[in-house]
């Protein structure tokens, strides 16, 4: 290029800013993939979960690909935007396959594929895409999820049902369980399949985030796959108004966001979910910018494996 032609101007950004929303597309060589679940059907507690996956595609355009305070750039990560699994109106078990099967097209050509629920039913079959003789789980949530399947299926009972799928207890871990939150027949389930149980004791005296990168260790000893369920009730009610179970005494949403990080950057993480967001419940948007900070965070983690 001759000396004298001057570079175009970059477009100023009182005009245009570069967001994590303009990173989804139809590129089908991206490595990441985003899938909406809107399963809201048989939560225990009332609400509009189902809407979540589409708020959190209007937040995204709030987030800018930049991270400051890391110097992480996402804008040349592409990520396949493979759309919503129609479910919106089925029941947790009626659901299954489908969204088994369309997690499933993903985890099978991508390196992460992140699953936007819905409430928490979506975590069961979201594993069964991996395949249970290979993945290992960990859920950060306040409660268990072990509840009785005698009833159907729900969103207080994905790993109860994963355990009667066959699913190892030793290949689960939970973080985050909190106090007068649970029931003991459901602790006793969890001790006796030898799930690894942490507290929110235990994570305040050793580090939530301490935890999960202690748990990803152990679990990729002998998993192929890590699925890791972010049940976003495990975050302090204060700062979580969207999330219907969430309880005082709770995860900072810091931890919270750092832990999405650290999961995005381990390389035998190959699927996660966001479940119990309720923009129903939202207050001050703070449930929908959580949420697609938690979807940035989880890109820059994954952008740190290249």
């Amino acid at each position: 290029m001759p000396s004298h032609v001057e570079k175009a101007p970059e477009m100023s950004e009182n005009n245009a800013w570069r967001s994590v929303h303009g990173l989804l597309g139809a590129d089908t060589a991206a490595r990441v993939a985003f899938l909406g679940v809107p399963l809201g059907r048989e939560s225990i507690t009332r609400g509009r979960c189902d809407l979540a996956p589409a708020t959190l595609r209007a937040a995204l355009k709030r987030m800018s690909v930049y991270d400051l305070e890391t110097g992480t750039d996402l804008s040349n990560l592409a990520v396949f935007d493979a759309g919503e699994v129609g479910v919106a109106a089925l029941t947790p078990a009626e659901a299954f396959a489908p969204i088994r099967d369309a997690a499933r097209t993903q985890t099978q050509t991508r390196a992460l594929t992140i699953l936007a629920g819905g409430n928490n039913a979506i975590t069961r079959p979201g594993v069964h895409a991996l395949g249970l003789r290979k993945a290992g789980l960990i859920t950060l949530d306040a409660h268990f999820d072990l509840r009785d399947t005698d009833g159907g299926l729900n969103n207080g009972n994905p790993i109860q049902a994963l355990l009667e799928d066959g699913l190892e207890g030793a290949a689960v871990s939970q973080i985050g369980l909190a106090p007068f939150a649970n029931t003991r027949k459901a602790h006793g389930k969890a001790r006796r399949a030898g799930i690894t149980v942490h507290t929110l004791a235990d994570c305040a005296t050793n580090g939530f985030v301490v935890l999960v990168e202690s748990e990803l260790e152990r679990l990729s000893g002998f998993c192929e796959a890590i699925y890791v369920d972010f049940d976003i009730d495990v975050i302090d009610r204060a700062q979580m108004p969207a999330a219907p179970g969430a309880r005082p005494g709770g995860i900072a949403v810091r931890d919270f966001l750092a832990a999405a990080r650290v999961a995005g950057a381990h390389p035998k993480v190959k699927c996660v979910d966001l479940a119990e967001f309720d923009p129903g419940r939202d207050v001050g948007e703070i449930g929908a910018l959580t949420a697609a900070r938690w979807f940035a965070e989880v890109l820059a983690g994954f952008a740190a494996r290249q």
